[in-house]
């Protein structure tokens, strides 16, 4: 496999991409990033998306920031934030593949204990 390839085991090699998942791993960043698939806005505008506050908005947006996921453009008195990479949506888009594939087999096993259930 080609891509195996790519993933080596050394820490040293490891560690920018547990990195990475790390910026992906928290709920309100995904949230921010959701906000800004659809275009450029600024925190005004990601706050009313998301119902986050300013402070966690402000927060979660350094982040990706420094994770190189979204750039900051400033407008006049406002900063717009866009996102630098649509491949990450592609990476979202395959884990939720993934889980929704995963629950549908859990559901299907579940279906089978029903004969136990009834007596």
């Amino acid at each position: 496999m080609a891509s195996r390839s790519k993933l080596q085991a050394s820490p040293t090699a490891l560690a920018p991409v547990a990195d990475y998942f790390k910026v992906l791993s928290e709920t309100s960043r995904l949230q921010v990033l959701c906000s800004l698939r659809s275009g450029a806005k600024n925190v005004s505008e990601i706050i009313d998306e998301t119902g986050l506050g300013q402070a966690n908005v402000s927060k979660h947006l350094k982040i990706l920031a420094q994770a190189g996921l979204v750039s900051r453009q400033p407008q006049g008195v406002s900063v717009y934030y866009e996102i630098t990479d649509p491949l990450i949506f592609e990476l979202c888009e395959l884990v939720c593949d993934r889980l929704a594939t995963r629950l549908k087999e859990q559901s299907q096993q579940l279906k089978q204990l029903n004969p136990l259930r009834q007596k």
